[in-house]
């Protein structure tokens, strides 16, 4: 899953690519929008904001979800679609509990992103908007939480998922643990703080929250400075104890989450443990990819045939050879609900089977080893090498 030129033009709350074992098999519910009207609005820090949505009595199935899960949000700014994923940063409500239901989202300004810095100064309660069903795979794996010990490493709007993935864990069992290192810049770029605070007094013995300030100096050395591999080591042997872990969760930047794998690869802790979600990677402030970018097919140019499924309907497009076009931005010339959310390879959302014909994927952070080995692509970035290619977004 190495790569390194997704470009994003802010950082996404805690968004999208899954990275672990679990939650792959079988047929995913189809990821649909609907509108939703925004709750509540609530400051965290002075660049970010918790969103929550009501959700209504009929789509309350729609929007059942699990910790760790995101959902992406639609929107149309200066006439043009946009769409972001965020991280689903509260615990899910039970089932059967009475009253409205809400789902909530924390959003980070981010300098140039249109989508945050519009989110941050525009929304408000009242206000609606298109809010896919919940998808992800970051999430739990363990059978049982009895006695689990979970840990999470975060970085700045990486809590997020976090944040609902230590409430379930720690409310599902009264012997199961979580501990957090949590890193930022200084205490006034702490997401959730007071939150954090809160859950640490509810659940005083089972809960440790460790904060890295990389720009404000702390008492303790390992817990100042940027967090490299010599501190990350410093901080599992005498903070974490990886031998009393069961399950990881990494969230944050591309550079820190991989690092954070590394290590704990070689400290032998095996893959199957690890999950992770990114929430950037490419550089801050490079072009978004855009879904949907117009193509004409000229007459007699050399074409590929690209044939699809989509809720049970069979769909077909040529794409000019010359174009070098995604299958998703081919279909969405004649299925304009093809389902994508980022458009960079990290969400999953566009995930189909190739069943015929050849592709080149140019990123893949979504899919696991397995789900390629069963002949899945990343439509938003698979671009047809052969002169017919078939997927099927319904298996």
């Amino acid at each position: 899953m190495d790569g390194r030129t997704l470009a994003d033009d802010e950082q996404v709350a805690g968004a999208f690519l899954s990275g672990a074992v679990g939650g792959t098999d079988g047929p995913r519910a189809r990821a649909r929008f609907h509108t939703l009207t925004v709750d509540a609005v609530r400051p965290l820090t002075d660049a970010s904001i918790e969103v929550t949505f009501a959700v209504p009595d009929d789509l309350r199935g729609e929007y059942d979800y699990l910790p760790g899960q995101h959902v992406a949000l639609r929107a149309h700014l200066d006439g043009r679609e946009v769409r972001r994923s965020y991280s689903l940063c509260r615990p899910p409500t039970d089932s059967e509990a009475t009253g409205p239901a809400t789902i909530s989202v924390a959003i980070k300004r981010d300098d140039g992103g249109r989508f945050s810095t519009w989110a941050q100064t525009g929304l408000k309660p009242g206000d609606e908007i298109d809010v896919m069903s919940p998808q992800g795979t970051f999430t739990s794996s363990l059978a049982a939480l009895d006695g689990a010990h979970v840990a999470g490493i975060a970085a700045g709007s990486g809590i997020t998922p976090l944040m609902a993935l230590a409430h379930a864990v720690l409310a599902r069992s009264t012997s199961s643990r979580f501990t957090l290192v949590y890193t930022n810049r200084s205490t006034l770029d702490v997401m959730f703080l007071e939150d954090l605070a809160d859950l640490k007094d509810r659940y005083p013995t089972r809960l440790a929250v460790h904060h890295v300030l990389s720009r404000e100096d702390r008492s303790a050395p390992l817990l100042s400075g940027r967090i490299d591999e010599a501190k990350l080591r410093g901080i599992l042997d005498r903070l974490v104890l990886p031998e009393t872990v069961d399950e990881w969760f990494l969230c944050g930047p591309f550079d820190l989450v991989q690092m954070c794998r590394d290590v704990l690869a070689d400290i032998g802790i095996e893959r199957a443990h690890v999950r992770y979600e990114l929430f950037t990677v490419g550089e801050p402030g490079a072009e978004r990819p855009e879904a949907g970018r117009p193509v004409v097919v000229a007459r007699d140019e050399p074409v590929r045939r690209i044939d699809f499924t989509l809720d049970g309907q069979a769909g077909s497009v040529d794409s000019p050879v010359a174009a070098h076009e995604t299958i998703l931005n081919a279909a969405l010339r004649v299925r304009p609900d093809v389902p994508f959310a980022c458009a960079g390879g990290v969400c999953g959302t566009c995930r189909a089977r190739l069943v015929e014909g050849s592709v080149n994927m140019t990123e893949n952070y979504a899919l696991e080893p397995d789900e390629l080995d069963r002949g899945y692509v990343l439509t938003c970035q698979s671009h047809p090498t052969t002169d017919r290619v078939v997927v099927d977004y319904d298996i």
